[in-house]
């Protein structure tokens, strides 16, 4: 008896086994990434990579912190501290990847992109944080730092 049941197990895992292998195998093609929506005018991209660098930037220069957060369970990344010579010149967001275009896709990681413009010649450290902003009492999920040095 106890055979038999062990037989039947085995086969029903088997029998499962090669749809998963499928599912799998379809997971990269449809992963294919797509990059930030940043503006074209925009003559700086500080990605998540220089987190704690120094980043150089002309005066009336338009730059981007392009930073992937995950709106759709609320997080969202916005400026926590920015020196007085930068100012928020627009933001934009997008897909991470192409199967997010895809009919009945939902969720995933988002692009969140925070555009910039440095007034006056200047050093000084922007951070940023995401978090869900009813969420006041909570602290940041993540943090980014990037110091701006703007001549």
């Amino acid at each position: 008896m106890i055979r038999s049941a062990l037989f039947a197990a085995a086969l029903a895992l088997a029998a499962c086994t090669p749809a998963q292998e499928a599912k799998e195998e379809a997971a990269p093609v449809a992963n294919n990434s797509v990059p930030a929506p940043t503006p074209n005018d925009v003559a700086v991209r500080i990605t998540q990579e220089q987190n704690g660098q120094t980043v150089n930037v002309g005066v009336n220069q338009r730059f981007a912190i392009e930073l992937v957060g995950v709106p759709t369970a609320g997080y969202v990344w916005a400026p926590a501290t920015v020196p007085a010579f930068i100012t928020r010149a627009g933001e934009a967001s997008g897909n991470t990847t192409q199967a997010q275009s895809q009919p009945r896709f939902t969720g995933g990681n988002h692009w969140e992109v925070t555009i910039l413009t440095a007034t006056a010649a200047g050093t000084g450290e922007i951070v940023m944080e995401q978090r869900r902003p009813w969420e006041t009492n909570e602290p940041a999920n993540q943090t980014f730092r990037i110091t701006i040095h703007a001549q």
